[in-house]
């Protein structure tokens, strides 16, 4: 008989690692998965977020199919019917052109097409499959440590409430900012790279009638900023400008000092893109608000495995890369599959005993083996490009410059069509296993 006593597993943070790694985990009726978020009410911030083929197809291994619905995701429409890629414009700042596109490389199916979203709007889709009683609000991390008892080791877990909880497994889920991750490694608080995005959602009937935004997501590009705007899924639309400046020249830094999520100022962004095309003037206007938002990054960690081999991290909280490639909400759901993954390959469902310390340690090594270098190499790629930006402020580039940059863009389809269930089943060979069909596949 299975023992009583279920594989307890915290997470901290219900943002969109934190939330499907509970939804796949509540799945093995011997683990007990309980989530703690730190806001007193799970009310999402942010602007959209975009998903990957990758992203997409996990969030159907999930069972999210809903997520995958087109009232909720946008897909571009480029009039190619059963042709399986995605279709981006990249646009002169000036002239409206389209100087390249973005493709698909692999075979995509439709339904796993990028697709861009409100990001509440896949908060909710993800909430609707965990059971409310594992949600806790209010509860802040504070600290964490190991606790040995006649063998019987595990984690007590602290909250900035005083109340404390024990579980053999920790997974630190808290965003770019983790208090888990910065309790084991202080030295990994993110720092600003000198950008700044101007975010909003408004209704996408303020935009209807400026010709052709609302079928394809377009990204115009500048000489020393860029500019992106689409639909989104229940009839929105959003539009992102931006501001990049060195983030080490104290002096002429406007936003230095800018917080996640704050008040912008329509006026300045339109002053931004004064000198662009009317399309994009246009979309500035019809925007009733913009909101700020500074992009920070972290370089990769040494390990992600601590506290005695039971502690791990999952979205930015283990690679804080800044949203580069809108990549963030892809790579924390493969890291929340792929944390499932890994547990379910030490505890397969039906197992009569749970993992013990060997175990748990050999499953967030798997882990580690199946995601880190593939993150560490976008951490690397984001690195050398916000070095690249801050090493060409100043400069002057021509306009054929400006477009041969546009057409040599790298190739970002490693990130976006990663299969982390092959990853996985990888790692796992690595360590001279093989798993089962049921123990690769949730």
């Amino acid at each position: 008989m299975p023992e009583t006593t279920p594989l307890r597993v915290a997470i901290v943070g219900a943002g969109i690692a934190g939330l499907g790694a509970a939804i796949a985990l509540q799945k093995h009726d011997g683990i007990d998965v309980q989530l703690y978020e730190r806001a007193h009410q799970l009310q999402e911030i942010g602007a959209s977020i975009a998903l990957g083929p990758n992203g997409m197809r996990t969030l159907e291994r999930l069972g999210v199919h809903e997520a995958l619905e087109d009232d909720v995701a946008f897909r571009n429409k480029s009039g190619r019917p059963m042709v399986y890629r995605d279709f981006q414009p990249n646009r002169h700042w000036k002239t409206n052109e389209v100087v390249s596109v973005d493709h698909h490389r692999g075979k995509v199916e439709y339904r796993h097409q990028t697709a861009r979203y409100y990001r509440p709007h896949l908060q909710q889709a993800l909430l609707a499959h965990i059971d409310p009683s594992r949600i806790h609000t209010g509860k802040a991390f504070a600290a964490v440590e190991e606790l040995h008892h006649q063998g019987d080791d595990t984690l007590l877990v602290s909250f900035a409430d005083g109340s404390t909880v024990t579980a053999d497994v920790l997974l630190g889920a808290d965003g770019i900012n983790s208090a888990v991750r910065r309790s084991f490694v202080p030295s990994s608080a993110p720092k600003w790279t000198g950008w700044v995005a101007f975010r909003s959602v408004f209704d996408a009937k303020l935009v209807e009638h400026i010709p052709g935004v609302l079928e394809e997501a377009n990204h115009w590009w500048g000489h020393d900023r860029t500019f992106f705007a689409s639909r989104l899924g229940r009839d929105l639309f959003t539009v992102v400008g931006g501001w990049h400046g060195d983030p080490d020249a104290h002096a002429g830094s406007p936003y230095q000092a800018s917080t996640w999520n704050s008040d912008g100022d329509v006026a300045v962004l339109r002053e931004y893109y004064k000198d662009w095309h009317p399309v994009v003037r246009q979309m500035i206007d019809a925007s009733p608000y913009t909101r700020l938002y500074p992009n920070t990054f972290a370089s990769s960690l040494e390990s992600w495995v601590h506290g005695g081999g039971r502690v791990t991290y999952a979205g930015d909280a283990a690679h804080a890369h800044g949203g580069a490639f809108a990549a963030g909400g892809s790579l924390a759901l493969d890291d929340a599959y792929a944390f499932a993954l890994a547990i379910f390959h030490v505890y397969p469902p039906g197992s009569a005993h749970k993992p013990g310390e060997a175990g748990i340690r050999t499953a967030l090594g798997l882990y580690e083996q199946t995601r880190k270098a593939h993150t560490d190499r976008v951490l690397s790629t984001v690195r050398e490009g916000n070095k690249k930006k801050v090493e060409s402020l100043g400069r002057t580039e021509t306009d054929e410059q400006l477009r041969r940059r546009m057409s040599d863009r790298a190739d970002p389809a490693w990130i976006h069509e990663h299969d982390v269930e092959a990853a996985f089943a990888q790692a796992v060979e690595r360590e001279g296993k093989t798993p089962t069909a049921e123990q690769a596949r949730l």
